[in-house]
């Protein structure tokens, strides 16, 4: 496969993607967007609506009208703000709520910081397409929120407290995660947002948040051992796990990268520049499978769960075509190419939309699991579309 016809696949895989999110999620009853449709496209319209999906959502259709200013991806994205500040804002407390009812009324009212970073690479991407400024003043406020978790002893960042900000012994970020203080997942997407936010406001505190993040990142989650990250700390960063997460290693390897390029730090750039290549090379040698697909997770001895999620693979095209431009290294062109071909002929669902959760090893779709969800979302899927669109648009050859 070709620049141009990985290029020309995507751009169409986008007006799919965004077209089925227009089509099918819009809760036109209670508002907001619909919590849970299965993969037959069965629609549950009681089930709970996260933070998450509708500040992805929001983010999505933000960057889609930046793309291209069509008043639908307007729409959506003004539909998404709308329902963030009137069904998720607590209004007794600092920050938003995890989850609402299919009504709107606050279901899990932790402060989960993930949640609050999604919100803030949301309304940021939001600033960038529209020209509203007005709207830093929320920007700030979720930093402002994002930065109650910040540990002054230890550095990074506390994953959930209460309501009220008190501390939260049920930290689990989802069913398959570890009970831990700190998480590589948080921060990564926390590094996300403020990275974004950067783009709009350049503050000293910003920069200085956002410089000892991916310091801490850099330092205590990537194991430079292995170039692999590590997932679940102590509040001290002793590591708790020795998971390997391919997807989230891939993924991260271009954030990283997009982080050092706006601070614009040469000797840090260059440091993030070679993590990058080593995460990259690792989750080639020991993630990918021999169709191209990404795995999902493994352990010092190997594979552990050859399943291949939906947004692995989409950032792993990203990651993949990120370290080939950066190194001019065809075996990384070449691993963007096979992912991206796994994912049409198999996640991509052609008869109902949008994408299948993953597949098993074998290829064959989990028919069991949601297409839209409070984790099922377009942002993964469409910023890999976004990132391939913008990368090859604009010529971007190999270093």
């Amino acid at each position: 496969m070709q620049p141009q016809q990985l290029l020309q696949e995507m751009s169409v895989e986008l007006d799919d993607i965004l077209q089925f999110w227009l089509t099918h999620t819009q809760d036109h009853m209670n508002g907001g967007f619909i919590g849970r449709i299965d993969s037959d496209m069965t629609v549950h319209p009681q089930a709970p609506k996260g933070l998450v999906l509708h500040a992805r959502i929001l983010w999505s259709f933000a960057r889609a009208y930046r793309h291209e200013p069509r008043p639908e991806y307007r729409m959506i994205a003004d539909r998404a703000l709308h329902y963030l500040e009137t069904r998720f804002r607590d209004p007794l407390h600092p920050g938003f709520f995890w989850t609402v009812d299919h009504l709107g009324q606050p279901l899990d009212t932790k402060k989960q910081i993930y949640g609050q970073a999604f919100y803030l690479y949301g309304i940021t991407e939001y600033i960038l397409a529209t020209g509203r400024t007005e709207l830093l003043d929320l920007a700030e406020e979720l930093f402002e929120v994002i930065e109650k978790s910040f540990d002054p002893v230890h550095s990074g960042y506390v994953d959930v407290f209460a309501r009220n900000w008190s501390r939260d012994d049920s930290l689990r970020l989802g069913e398959q995660d570890q009970n831990a203080v700190k998480t590589m997942n948080t921060h990564l997407h926390i590094l996300e947002a403020y990275t974004n936010y950067f783009r709009v406001c350049r503050s000293s505190r910003l920069e200085a948040q956002l410089r000892r993040l991916l310091e801490d990142t850099l330092q205590h989650i990537v194991n430079r051992e292995n170039g692999h990250f590590l997932m679940f700390f102590e509040e001290d960063w002793t590591s708790m796990s020795d998971i390997i997460s391919y997807g989230h290693d891939i993924e991260g390897s271009w954030l990283l990268l997009e982080a050092a390029e706006v601070l614009g730090d040469e000797a840090l750039l260059a440091r993030t520049r070679e993590i990058t290549l080593q995460m990259a090379d690792v989750v080639l040698r020991e993630g990918v499978d021999t169709d191209g697909g990404v795995m999902w997770e493994g352990d010092a001895a190997g594979v552990v769960d050859g399943d291949k999620h939906w947004w692995g693979q989409a950032e792993a095209v990203v990651g993949f075509v990120n370290a080939w431009q950066l190194s001019g290294e065809e075996r990384y062109w070449q691993a963007a190419a096979n992912c991206w071909s796994f994912t049409r002929d198999h996640i991509v669902d052609r008869t109902n939309g949008e994408w299948f959760w993953k597949t098993d090893r074998a290829g064959t779709p989990a028919q069991e699991d949601p297409k839209v969800s409070e984790w099922k979302c377009p942002y993964h899927n469409s910023r890999a579309c976004f990132e391939i669109i913008t990368r090859l648009g604009e010529g971007v050859q190999p270093q």
